[in-house]
């Protein structure tokens, strides 16, 4: 193929995927930015952990769970022109889904003071968090069904549509967030509460967008008389695909949710610092998420048809411009990490911004190897091999980042920028040992396709 067309082809995916993924961090990083000026770094610790808590989980089981598994099935269906079949995928996943999403929101609404207990919040930060959770669980379960609605689109090869959907759902949560939050337009004002509300709203809004849109327009879409026959083989497609793919997000996000508990015991600035740091890397690592989803359904549709150079073609151009743009986002957190980190804070809080300024410039470091682990990640998942980014996502965060985070932060209690040097550090490594899984994958593809040729 031309090098043109494979840049072409990339980019057009990559970067609807990369700005819906951007607008709904953006739900999350409004809410942060909007309670904390409003209330300081207590509203931040109570909305960021509260948020860290449900996203993770959402992640594990449907975002980066069976959402990924369904774009996998279905991108290889379609480049097999297995329509059908992709259909079949497309019904089971919105079943599980919605099982799934009943059971999460329920323990979110019932359980928020003992799940937040268990996270170290106390006083105002537990109080305030308890309110926000309660509220966003009735969202939450719209948000987990957009997902999978989201991840049928991209295994067709539309990411068009997921990102007006996420526009749709910003534009909504913007508007109440400052409504809400702030009593504006005649609202009354409700802090947190509001902005747990402009949140659940928005996503509701996204939710019938999408099924709309599907149940209309989509060449492939769930059916009810798949449902009802429900096959046994491919609903243990979906698990076995599904499983690895929301373990690997599994390893690094619970990780990441007993670390915020280590950090919780270095005082209530720091733990802010660390949340807005976070909530800011979030968005600067959506371009890896972004190309990680077009290298999913290009190589999952190359091979589909077979085609394992072509596959490695879309591989590689993903892995370069994904890794070129997370590049410059880190430029950015280098240069202007006191800009960036002011807006997210009171101005009086000089300690915060000074803290999480530091860290910001330290997480500079870490972005061009997240982006290689993300979009490799995304490259083996479209050929059906979920099970390697998941085992080097286990060991980068249980074998070094954890150990390293228990010892200087939770026993020796090093200063917050002590985690960011963690994170750079299990970053590099998960880094270098998923690039040479991928090589050894490919080498081992393209020497059977050769083989055949020979004979």
């Amino acid at each position: 193929m031309k090098r043109s067309k494979v840049v072409k082809d990339v980019f057009k995916l990559a970067m609807p995927a990369v700005l819906e993924m951007t607008l709904y961090t953006l739900v999350w990083v409004l809410d942060t930015m909007m309670v904390g000026k409003y209330g300081g770094k207590i509203t931040v610790s109570a909305v960021s952990l509260s948020s860290e808590i449900m996203y993770t989980f959402i992640n594990i089981l449907v975002a980066i769970g069976i959402s990924v598994g369904v774009t996998s099935l279905v991108a290889r269906r379609v480049g097999a022109k297995k329509f059908k079949e992709a259909e079949e995928y497309a019904s089971l996943s919105v079943v599980a889904t919605a099982i799934i999403a009943i059971i999460l929101s329920s323990i979110f609404f019932i359980f928020p003071r003992e799940i937040l207990s268990l996270f170290k919040a106390k006083g105002q930060t537990l109080e305030l968090g308890i309110k926000y959770m309660k509220i966003c669980s009735i969202g939450l379960f719209f948000n987990m069904n957009l997902s999978t609605l989201n991840g049928i689109l991209r295994g067709i090869g539309n990411t068009i549509i997921p990102f007006v959907t996420a526009s749709i759902v910003v534009i909504v949560n913007l508007t109440l967030d400052y409504s809400m939050i702030f009593g504006k337009f005649g609202f009354p004002e409700l802090g947190v509460e509001g902005a747990a509300l402009a949140t659940s709203i928005a996503h509701f809004v996204g939710f019938l967008f999408a099924a709309y849109y599907i149940k209309v327009h989509s060449k492939i879409k769930p059916r009810v008389k798949y449902i009802l026959s429900m096959n046994g083989r491919k609903l243990w497609d979906l698990i076995r695909l599904s499983v690895p793919s929301g373990m690997q997000e599994g390893a690094f996000s619970i990780c990441r949710l007993v670390n915020a508990g280590m950090i919780m015991t270095l005082g209530e600035v720091a733990f802010s610092a660390n949340q807005i740091t976070t909530t800011l890397e979030s968005l600067s690592f959506m371009p890896g998420w972004g190309f990680a989803v077009a290298a999913t359904s290009l190589v999952g549709h190359k091979v589909g048809q077979k085609d394992y150079e072509g596959a490695k073609e879309y591989a590689s151009a993903s892995i370069i411009l994904g890794s070129l743009i997370m590049l410059i986002c880190g430029v950015l957190f280098l240069l202007f990490p006191k800009q960036i980190v002011s807006p997210f804070i009171k101005s009086s809080e000089t300690e915060v911004i000074r803290l999480g300024a530091l860290c910001l410039m330290i997480a500079s470091i870490e972005q061009v190897p997240m982006a290689i682990s993300m979009i490799i990640g995304g490259t083996l998942k479209g050929m059906g091999d979920t099970k390697r980014p998941f085992f080097v996502s286990l060991f980068s965060n249980w074998v070094i980042r954890f150990p390293l985070m228990y010892y200087f932060i939770y026993v020796k209690k090093f200063p917050v920028t002590a985690v960011w040097w963690i994170t750079a550090i299990q970053w590099g490594i998960d880094a270098i040992l998923i690039y040479l899984l991928y090589k050894h994958k490919f080498a081992k593809l393209l020497s059977k396709k050769w083989t055949k040729n020979a004979y």
